[in-house]
């Protein structure tokens, strides 16, 4: 039986959807690919050692000098739009997977705070509003508040340091919070920060007000946790639940392990490049004895990178995922394996600011039994990207909530 591998690289866009600017007018020049490459050759003196991507035709969909033009691999090719409002892992890997996310609620907190406040009372909390802010203080260590990394509204964060409460007992928080909240998203997050973390609350865009995670120390400290809590939705109608009731194997990796259900899943969590390749890797070996199946990979590095604004540490972990990629080619071998490279959003660390940008993505589709180049339309969501492996794995297409197969719409390399 076939593998498919889908290797989201978190924050990879190609390029300006064309309403990125509705929230941003700077928006419309973000181009995390082309930017990283740019950046990363002034400062190295070299370009980014990137042949893998290059061998599975990103240069053909994003040209650029530092990019192969050609490729003597039978890719398809082509890029998608992202589907859902905004530029959000969650709704990204949801959208990615078969779910219509078009209709993402958009509310910050501060219009919600009676509710929450409410329910965490009711819980057996002490809730408090942090002085002149529109968020709340739980039990003396919790912040309630706007996520400012994603576009504003979509996603609510409960945060504390781990020094001053139990990861456990902040996910019990964020899942009171969940229980009323009517955004896609609401994150517990648990790490290590350099001072008290009121100090680092700001205004975010759009009349949101949060925790400026990054500036905390969370991700450069170690010990960071994270629990993704999303908005209720019909998984029967998605890609892993689907391949899992025909009997394929699933594995989710990386963040796709915390924010994707399926029951039936492996679930490989990690937020090192190296980890997740090399579960990736595994699980992809794993399948080689007859079984195939179906395994999901998010690279959560470049995306934090990309709120980092550290363009250099963005291409360092592209130059990593780049030798996996290698790695999986080299095993994905058979007729009717695939390796799908695609991203969710885009994170441009030059833009100016720590914030998704709403980009275009890559559909790069390794397929080892094709005769030709396929050069793919856009496709108008994220679902297709979904759908096209589904019909790799032979799985009903129509079974998916939404999405359509991208292969055979396309047209050969001139």
């Amino acid at each position: 039986m076939s593998t498919t591998v889908i290797v989201v690289i978190d924050g990879f866009g190609v390029g300006a959807m064309p309403d990125a600017g509705a929230l941003r007018p700077g928006d419309l020049t973000a181009d995390t690919c082309g930017h990283v490459l740019d950046h990363c050759r002034a400062s190295l003196g070299r370009p980014l050692r990137l042949p893998a991507l290059g061998a599975l035709g990103l240069g053909l969909v994003h040209p650029h000098p530092d990019l192969a033009r050609r490729t003597s691999r039978p890719v398809a090719v082509g890029r998608a739009a992202l589907g859902y409002p905004g530029a959000d892992t969650f709704a990204g890997h949801q959208t990615m997977m078969g779910a219509d996310f078009s209709r993402v609620t958009v509310a910050p907190l501060g219009g919600h705070l009676d509710e929450v406040s409410g329910a965490l009372k009711s819980a057996g909390h002490l809730v408090e509003p942090l002085p002149g802010q529109p968020l709340l203080l739980v039990d003396g260590a919790v912040l309630v508040h706007d996520n400012l990394e994603a576009d504003p509204g979509i996603n609510w964060n409960a945060s504390a340091r781990l020094d001053d409460m139990s990861f456990d007992r902040i996910v019990s928080i964020a899942r009171t919070v969940r229980a009323v909240a009517p955004v896609a998203r609401v994150i517990a997050v648990g790490g290590h920060a350099d001072g008290a973390l009121a100090t680092y609350v700001r205004d975010g865009d759009g009349g949101t007000v949060g925790l400026d995670t990054p500036a905390t120390g969370f991700y450069r400290n170690g010990g960071l946790q994270v629990r993704h809590l999303g908005v209720d939705l019909d998984h029967t109608g998605q890609l892993p639940d689907i391949a899992a009731r025909a009997g394929l194997p699933v594995t989710l990796v990386g963040k796709a392990a915390d924010i994707l259900a399926c029951e039936a899943a492996v679930r490989r969590p990690a937020v090192a490049t190296a980890e997740v390749l090399e579960h990736t890797l595994a699980a992809v070996r794993g399948g080689r004895g007859g079984q195939g199946g179906l395994v999901v990979a998010n690279v959560q590095e470049s995306d934090l990178a990309g709120h980092q604004q550290d363009t250099g540490r963005y291409g360092s972990v592209l130059e990593q995922v780049d030798v996996g990629l290698t790695e999986l080619m080299g095993l994905l071998t058979a007729p009717g394996d695939r390796l799908v490279v695609t991203a969710d959003h885009g994170n441009d660390p030059t833009i100016g600011h720590a914030y998704h940008t709403r980009e275009y993505v890559p559909v790069l589709i390794h397929r080892p039994e094709a005769a030709g180049i396929e050069l793919l339309p856009d496709a108008a969501t994220l679902a297709d990207v979904g759908a096209t492996a589904a019909a790799a794995l032979g799985l009903d297409v129509a079974a998916l909530t939404t999405g359509a197969s991208l292969l055979g719409r396309g047209r050969g390399a001139p």
